[in-house]
């Protein structure tokens, strides 16, 4: 059957997908164009486990506010180049909405559907590898709550709004002015995020973590030679300043270094106008604990051209 151009642009409107595949989809279909969806998004989804052994290590992490809340996502794909297009960087701030309304529920999300959609994000997901050709992949994501206060976040960076290869969500608890706790939590996020701090305060650091500091200390105390009632001392002067260096509270602000973070929130508290407590925090680097792993370029490129 004759094919309109028409029918064509709709289609290709309709699921990004190439203007020669739209029109191979509605010869098959008869013209029919939810068929030719169905259709290509079958190919897509073969297209897409063809990709998906490939590492996706690029891409973005994304923040989204709501009413006391926020959620911080990380979408990956194979190539910086990729983060650029609008449709992912679209997809991530989508999915970023959608972990607001989802409290970060890395599988809820996955499975909600997509915003404007009839389909699931991660449908979404694999309909966008089939569009653009690169693995991608929905990793993570996070949220933070108040029953009063603010969320506040910050993405360093930043590519777009929202968008960029550091985000970071603070949580501040109080009945202050919400604008006053906003700026505080965003100077408390850049914070976090030059510091990577392991944990808000000592005691939400993992024991084992302390344990393995430890041994760690002892082992360099006892090369002093002194005394064991020394070393001991020496250890446990090693191990408080682990903790000083380690946790966002005791670590001294990036923006007033006289200051500890946990002071500078006290002292806020006046142009805040009531007494505030940092509940949480979340820091989301782009890649970060991916194994990238290693590949010979040269025999990637004589590979594809059937030289290897």
């Amino acid at each position: 059957m004759n094919i309109s151009a028409t029918q064509v642009k709709d289609l290709r409107d309709k699921t990004g997908a190439g203007m020669m595949d739209c029109k191979h989809a509605l010869a098959e279909n008869n013209g029919d164009i939810e068929a030719a969806i169905d259709w290509l998004r079958a190919k897509g989804l073969s297209k897409a486990a063809k990709k998906a052994g490939r590492v996706a290590a690029e891409g973005l992490v994304g923040v989204a506010t709501g009413d006391k809340i926020a959620a911080v996502v990380e979408v990956n794909s194979e190539t910086d180049f990729v983060a650029r297009n609008d449709a992912f960087q679209a997809l991530v701030r989508a999915v970023a909405a959608v972990a607001v309304e989802k409290d970060g529920d890395a599988a809820a999300i996955a499975a909600a559907t997509y915003p404007g959609k009839a389909h699931s994000v991660e449908a979404e997901v694999k309909e966008l590898i089939a569009t653009i050709g690169e693995n991608m992949g929905f990793r993570r994501a996070a949220a933070l709550k108040v029953s009063a206060g603010a969320v506040a976040t910050y993405i360093h960076s930043a590519i777009a709004d929202g968008l960029g290869k550091i985000g970071v969500l603070v949580a501040l608890e109080s009945t202050g002015n919400v604008d006053e706790l906003v700026k505080l939590g965003r100077q408390i996020a850049m914070h976090v995020a030059a510091t990577s701090p392991l944990a808000l305060s000592a005691e939400e650091i993992p024991a084992d973590v302390v344990e393995r500091e430890r041994a760690i200390f002892v082992e360099q105390a006892k090369e002093s030679g002194k005394p064991a009632a020394v070393i001991e001392k020496m250890v446990e002067g090693r191990i408080r300043k682990f903790y000083e260096e380690s946790t966002l509270l005791k670590q001294a602000f990036v923006i007033n270094p006289d200051l500890t973070v946990e002071a500078a929130v006290k002292a806020a508290e006046a142009t805040v106008g009531a007494p505030i407590k940092v509940t949480g925090f979340v820091r989301f680097a782009l890649g970060e604990g991916i194994d990238k792993g290693e590949s010979d370029f040269a025999a990637e490129v004589a590979a594809a051209a059937g030289q290897g």
